[in-house]
């Protein structure tokens, strides 16, 4: 069956997969003093369900009715891995690179010490979790950047546990990305030569919007969109130029902004350049290319962007087990998506980019 073949023929990594924490992973784990600011579900007087996050405005929890393949996807993403591999196994994934489901609010409160409790818990749990599977699944390490110096430490500490990524939110709320006091942070994570991620959703309450399209709203402008500043700070801030091999990138975000958003960070440098501050030796989009990367489930329109970025900066991801991801139906939507794409290029962007990334070993005979 010709949608199987890229199972046997290529290495594929995802690089955007989900896992469902215990649900009292953090009331089990977190320092006492911060155990009654967790996130938490609340009955009101009339029965209905709010889920509690400090520092996000409170969300109704709704019961929705899943059938089929919908059912099969809120009931996946568990930590068993003895399931989880099984269902990798039937989307054609090799290896993953792994996030948290509810951790993904870790940043929400806009106590540093909270957030770096909240990281701390899941840092030790996921890697205890995927230690017998450690060479195809990476969980990826909460950094809580707010404190620089309590971050330095937690970098230097999930680099010497293993760890084969940091990711960090989107957004940290009067502290962007292009100030300097990251200096050290950055100094840091190149020393230890992990890859950064921004998962989107992150570092801010992406559940902005209500009323009528607020679920459409929500993700495309309040989830997705804010990916990309993180990116334009480190290219055009002079990030790239003070530390030559700090990788970093967008997960979940998409790529069809890519090629747009190179253009238009050369075109600001240029026609702007008496504002420009401050000067650089490259090019922004140089920067992108030879240090960013962003991942993509189903995005046939993105992948043209390598016509203008290039392949090296691109890695697949099925999003597994989320609803707007590909599982379990990957094989279909790479046929679908990638029928224009070369050999090479399938290769790379399959697995081989993100095994260079991430570290994995690629076995022999399906380097290409």
């Amino acid at each position: 069956m010709e949608s199987s073949q890229p199972q046997k023929k290529y290495f594929v990594v995802s690089s955007d997969c989900h896992v469902h924490e215990p649900l009292d992973l953090w009331e089990r784990r977190i320092e006492p003093k911060f155990r009654h600011r967790i996130p938490r579900l609340e009955t009101d007087a009339n029965g209905k369900r709010w889920l509690v996050v400090e520092g996000m405005r409170r969300t109704r929890v709704r019961d929705v009715a899943f059938e089929g393949e919908d059912r099969e996807r809120a009931q996946g993403g568990r930590a068993d891995l003895e399931i989880r591999l099984r269902d990798l196994e039937r989307d054609g994934v090799d290896a993953e690179v792994i996030y948290p489901n509810r951790g993904l609010m870790m940043w929400a409160s806009p106590d540093a010490a909270h957030q770096t409790a909240m990281c701390k818990v899941w840092n030790d749990w996921a890697i205890e979790a995927f230690a017998s599977q450690k060479h195809r699944c990476a969980p990826a390490a909460a950094i809580a950047p707010k404190d620089i110096e309590t971050a330095i430490k937690e970098v230097e500490r999930v680099a010497k546990m293993g760890y084969r990524t940091v990711f960090l939110p989107v957004q940290v709320p009067e502290q962007p990305y292009n100030s300097p006091v990251y200096n050290p942070l950055w100094a840091a994570i190149q020393e230890t030569g992990l890859p950064i991620s921004f998962h989107i959703g992150t570092g801010k309450d992406p559940r902005t919007a209500s009323g009528d399209g607020g679920a459409v709203i929500n993700y495309v402008w309040h989830a997705v969109a804010p990916a990309i500043e993180p990116i334009v700070q480190f290219c055009s801030s002079g990030v790239c130029e003070r530390f030559p091999k700090l990788r970093f990138g967008t997960v979940e975000a998409g790529i069809g902004w890519v090629a747009w958003m190179l253009a238009a960070m050369d075109e600001g440098y240029t026609k702007h350049h008496f504002w420009v501050s401050p000067k650089l030796s490259l090019l922004p989009s140089e920067y992108f290319r030879r240090q960013g990367f962003a991942t993509f489930q189903d995005d046939r329109i993105g992948l043209e962007t390598r016509k203008w970025v290039g392949i090296d900066n691109l890695l697949w991801g099925d999003d597994y087990p989320h609803h707007e991801g590909t599982w379990p139906r990957s094989q279909e939507v790479i046929d679908r998506t990638m029928s224009d794409l070369t050999e090479e290029e399938r290769r790379k962007v399959l697995g081989l980019n993100a095994a260079k990334l991430y570290g994995f070993a690629v076995p022999a005979g399906r380097g290409g």
